[in-house]
């Protein structure tokens, strides 16, 4: 095997269980202290330091790379760019921010529409798109933008889940267990229509008493079209995702499906395909990559196996799918939702459906309790320091913790009804 450093089985095993700590260790903390790098880094250079040290070589690696789940995520990516480009999230933002004067109304519509297009068109890019214009248009009827962007990431965490591609983990999650995308769709539909329900009475009756802001503090801000409206852009992107989803029911392959709809939405006369590619999340792209390989490292040298042994052994069984939704939870806010799915799909047994049902939903309820737990979370955050306003790690939790217990109380009891 080649490698820069030739080292003995023992020891070239606990070194690999060294760079995997670390590795996690970064991505919870989320950057490494002296030096300017972020989460993908981190997990970068956890893959280059397996594959130097010999604990994986440059075949297994590459090996280990779930290259249809790769392509459907990226293909994906270029649909979600297309309809942003064709102004289509802008469009739908503005028409919901009309219902502004019966704040119970707009936080119902808000909340529904950002989880239904996040199951369709991925949460974060929701996310993206929404909280501008939520910012701007909260600000301009004088009501307090908090609670209602907030419940933007919250709706958009909890919808991504009613498909199997709503999110990157999802996607993960649905081609490495075979999901069925209508079972799935058929099995999850109640819990998440409940969890809905449940953000939704989280976020109004604690957060009603302060939708408006005080006196005085209203900014004179004004919304702006800078993402102008494409009709016939947003009916060829829309067109796309149906068609797609429909393949989806047939046994043609996922991820050759969205990739061929993605080529096709490339070919435009006016839209260039840079700027498309230009918002395909290369980073994410890259995370996933690295995982791929220090997990798969990790799993080579017989670690994982290991662990689950002990696990075992202690009578904590992740194929029990009880178990491995209430794992999942918990490692979803110590490191992350992504790493910790990345981290359970190559020890949990799919032969059980339930058990894929299970870990897809988990990691994304989970993903509302803290801010750091969901990049959906960050985004809206980001995009609110952007016209001033500021929401708290503790703002945030006391939305999110209740609202991620409530909804995995809602899918532990609809997986004991469904046993």
């Amino acid at each position: 095997m080649d490698a820069i450093v030739h080292l003995a089985p023992h020891t070239l095993q606990m070194t690999t269980l060294v760079i995997f700590c670390l590795t996690y260790l970064g991505i919870a903390i989320g950057r490494i202290y002296g030096l300017a790098l972020d989460r993908t880094g981190i997990i970068l250079l956890g893959s280059i330091a397996m594959l130097a040290v010999g604990s994986v070589s440059l075949k297994q690696a590459v090996d280990s790379i779930s290259a249809s789940s790769m392509i459907l995520l990226f293909s994906l990516m270029v649909i979600a760019s297309q309809l942003r480009l064709a102004g289509f999230y802008h469009r739908i933002a503005i028409f919901i921010a009309q219902y502004l004067d019966k704040p119970a109304v707009f936080l119902a519509i808000l909340m529904v529409a950002s989880g239904f297009l996040a199951a369709f068109l991925n949460n974060d890019v929701v996310c993206f798109a929404f909280a501008p214009v939520v910012a701007q248009a909260t600000l301009n009827k004088g009501y307090n933008p908090v609670p209602f962007l907030i419940a933007l990431a919250l709706a958009s965490n909890i919808g991504c889940t009613l498909t199997t591609i709503g999110n990157a983990q999802n996607v993960l999650v649905g081609q490495l267990a075979h999901l069925d995308f209508g079972a799935y769709m058929a099995w999850v539909a109640t819990p998440v229509c409940l969890a809905m329900a449940a953000a939704y009475g989280v976020v109004y009756f604690l957060g009603r008493k302060q939708f408006h802001l005080p006196e005085g503090k209203t900014p004179s801000h004004s919304i702006t079209d800078d993402m102008p409206f494409n009709t016939w852009r947003t009916i060829k992107g829309l067109g796309a995702l149906a068609i797609i989803v429909c393949l989806f029911f047939t046994d043609i392959p996922h991820y050759l499906a969205a990739l061929t709809m993605a080529g096709i939405l490339l070919c435009s006369h006016r839209l260039s395909s840079k700027q498309v590619l230009q918002g395909v999340d290369w980073q994410l792209l890259l995370l996933f990559t690295g995982l791929f390989v220090v997990v798969g490292a990790f799993h080579q040298s017989g670690l994982a196996q290991q662990g689950v042994g002990v696990l075992t052994h202690h009578h904590i069984n992740l194929d029990n799918p009880f178990t491995l939704a209430i794992t999942s939870g918990v490692l979803s806010n110590l490191i992350n939702n992504s790493a910790a799915v990345m981290l359970l799909v190559n020890v949990t047994d799919f032969s059980n459906p339930v058990n894929g049902y299970a870990l897809a939903l988990s990691n994304s309820f989970a993903g509302n309790m803290l801010l750091i737990g969901s990049m959906a979370n960050i985004v809206v955050v980001q995009y609110a320091a952007n016209f001033g306003i500021k929401i708290s790690f503790a703002e945030f939790a006391k939305y999110g913790i209740p609202t991620a217990l409530s909804s995995f109380a809602i899918l532990l009891s609809w997986m004991w009804i469904m046993q």
